[in-house]
């Protein structure tokens, strides 16, 4: 029974961050590789971290339960912190594909399941190669490694100021997005500024047959000018989002 439950109850912690992490919380994951990543790595850790103090005739109790959920959180809140981070490329790639008229180029998300624009999804790509390029998964499984440490299964969890900056954290992304597509915004502003110029001076010219195709081609190559800031504005919100996981698992300097 004490094997069981050393067993379980980080399995359940690594099957949060795994069910909520970037790239393996996709939908074209299977789950049965997930699952087996998830023992495959609590067999590995279980040795370092410490017994559950569960007696062995309260394995299956509510009290049991209750920690299984425990667990399942604070696994999730260590993913969805990865996850926030390509929800903001995301989010920027709308934001760019409606000021280009590129927004009605959807197609599915593989990850999330949904219709996005394609742009997003360009973005999307981008920010998971980079994270996998980085090694972005070995930082999130040494993190949930590093909080059996900061909360020990059956000790400590959570506190609420925590959850708090926790959702704080997450109107980073919006800031965050704006920043990114900032440039793409301001230079089709300009665009759209010649275009009024053209049509007042020469109201003969039919600006609408001939505007759509051109802010078009115009997004397109800013958006080619501007792939280089991708990567500069992924590594500030990954090494913003990392310095947040340290906080919550106790580790920051």
């Amino acid at each position: 029974m004490q094997y069981l439950a050393d067993l379980l109850l980080p399995f359940m912690r690594i099957s949060g961050l795994f069910a909520s992490m970037v790239g393996l919380s996709a939908k074209s994951v299977p789950p049965t590789t997930r699952a087996l990543l998830t023992l495959f790595l609590t067999l590995i850790i279980m040795p370092v971290i410490p017994p559950v103090p569960i007696p062995a005739t309260d394995v299956f109790s509510v009290g049991t339960f209750m920690l299984v959920i425990q667990q399942l959180i604070i696994g999730i809140a260590l993913g969805f912190l990865s996850n926030m981070v390509l929800n903001t490329f995301v989010l920027a790639g709308q934001i760019v594909a409606l000021q280009t008229g590129l927004g009605f180029a959807s197609i599915v998300d593989p990850v999330n399941g949904i219709s996005v624009p394609a742009v997003g999804q360009f973005y999307l790509i981008l920010a998971t190669l980079l994270f996998w390029a980085l090694d972005g998964h070995l930082s999130m499984i040494r993190m949930v490694v590093m909080s059996f440490e900061a909360f020990p299964i059956g000790v400590a969890w959570f506190a609420p100021e925590q959850f708090r900056d926790i959702a704080h954290w997450a109107g980073w992304m919006f800031i965050s997005a704006v920043t990114i597509s900032l440039a793409p915004i301001v230079s089709l502003l300009i665009v759209n500024l010649a275009f009024g110029v053209m049509t007042k001076a020469a109201p003969q010219l039919n600006i609408f047959s001939i505007g759509f195709a051109i802010a078009q081609i115009m997004g397109l190559l800013i958006i080619w000018l501007t792939l280089d800031n991708v990567t500069h504005h992924f590594e500030v919100m990954w090494e913003r989002a990392q310095n947040m996981m340290c906080q919550l698992v106790l580790v920051c300097p």
